[in-house]
């Protein structure tokens, strides 16, 4: 079957379409583009998962905005996310008073969200927002808003345009979930 790819040890099913994707980041950058029209902010890109899904955001922009990334790690290499994060790259740009934007691939249980705001607000930036690809409402538990969602998705593990699994599948035009035969 054309739809169903395999990874290392596990097989997965074609879910979301590169053409839903690229809807989903046309609505992103729109909001975004509204809500900003009069600022400069700074995105900040999580690596490495966040790199797709940013790089076609920005692109989308019409506003000015500054990028920089941060590379943090939640997930290790299994199927479920783990509850400790790691701070593996910082921010080296002074953001006191800046208007912040985090990108990322997707948020799930919001520990990374949470960690990283935790550690920007650190530095007093004006305020932070999140845009994100993919977002599972059901298994996100924080009493922090997430304002940008590209696409929900319910808690089954996914996998391309950025998400991986083991460190593999990120370069897949599409979002495939773990398939169960």
């Amino acid at each position: 079957m054309e739809n169903i790819i395999a990874i290392n040890d596990r097989k997965f099913i074609k879910y979301i379409s590169k053409e839903e994707i690229s809807a989903a980041v046309d609505k992103v950058a729109a909001a975004i583009n509204a809500d900003y029209k009069d600022d400069v902010p700074l995105i900040i890109v999580t690596l490495s998962g966040a790199l797709i899904f940013a790089a076609e955001l920005i692109q989308k922009l019409t506003i000015n905005c500054r990028v920089t990334a941060v590379k943090l790690s939640s997930y290790h290499g299994g199927l479920s996310s783990s509850s400790k994060v790691e701070s593996l790259i910082g921010i080296t740009e002074d953001i006191r008073n800046q208007r912040i934007i985090i990108v990322e691939d997707i948020v799930d249980t919001g520990n990374t969200y949470e960690h990283m705001l935790k550690l920007l607000n650190e530095q007093a930036p004006k305020d932070v927002q999140m845009a994100t690809m993919t977002f599972k409402r059901e298994t996100y538990k924080k009493d922090i808003p997430v304002k940008y969602i590209g696409i929900e998705v319910p808690n089954k593990f996914i996998v391309g345009h950025g998400l991986d699994y083991q460190d593999l599948g990120r370069n897949l035009p599409d979002i495939y979930q773990l398939y169960e035969d």
